[in-house]
């Protein structure tokens, strides 16, 4: 599995074979625009708590897509990557929402005691953890895959969409050679200058809806 998708056509070929798990490209037509409101969502935390977009005005938050069982979120936790921009932007008083779309039965499926277990095995910092078995938030902004990256700005709009780096692979290493999109996004944003990256291509896995 690592190095998954470094190549083109045999990247493609393992992706086929392994369940079509490999999404990418840009946003589709249909998706929210960056510059544009982000769709308003009101939705349900692994505590049982509503959680909504609106509730963070004046805040950069942070949406990513997740999925345990996903071999390219597993890549970006295996080695505490993905926990440590939870931890290093929470920090900065940026919102982390880790949204979970998976339909019940379905791999990454996870109910609030599942992913609250998992946040602890990990060592995981997002502010909540969102679950979304219905696909509801999930269809609101397009999500693509697992995971799928977007960035709000305090005014309530979409600044980023798309990959959490430059390298679809499963190989941990790759990380550090990548181009870290979100983190960059992250920066610009809290140096209040416009995003050199606002829309990149998402990889990972399908999102699981039902």
């Amino acid at each position: 599995m690592n190095g998954l998708l470094k190549s083109g056509t045999l990247g493609g070929l393992l992706a086929m074979l392994l369940g079509g798990i490999f999404q990418g490209g840009a946003l589709a037509a249909d998706a929210p625009r960056i510059g544009q409101p982000a769709p308003a969502f009101s939705g349900t935390d692994s505590h049982g708590k509503t959680v909504s977009l609106a509730d963070y005005r004046g805040k950069l938050v942070v949406l990513e897509w997740t999925n345990d069982g996903c071999p390219f979120v597993q890549h970006y936790y295996k080695k505490g990557n993905m926990q440590t921009l939870q931890k290093e932007y929470t920090g900065k008083g940026v919102i982390w929402l880790s949204v979970i779309s998976s339909a019940p039965g379905t791999q990454g499926y996870a109910d609030g005691a599942r992913a609250d277990q998992l946040t602890r095995q990990r060592g995981a910092a997002p502010s909540a953890v969102l679950l979304d078995a219905s696909g509801k938030i999930g269809h609101l902004y397009d999500a693509k895959t697992t995971p799928h990256m977007f960035i709000v700005d305090g005014g309530g709009k979409l600044i980023y969409a798309g990959g959490i780096d430059s390298l679809p692979s499963t190989d941990p290493d790759d990380i550090a050679r990548a181009s870290p999109y979100v983190k960059t996004a992250l920066e610009e944003a809290l140096a209040g200058k416009p995003l050199s990256q606002p829309l990149t291509p998402p990889y990972g896995c399908s999102v699981k809806y039902e």
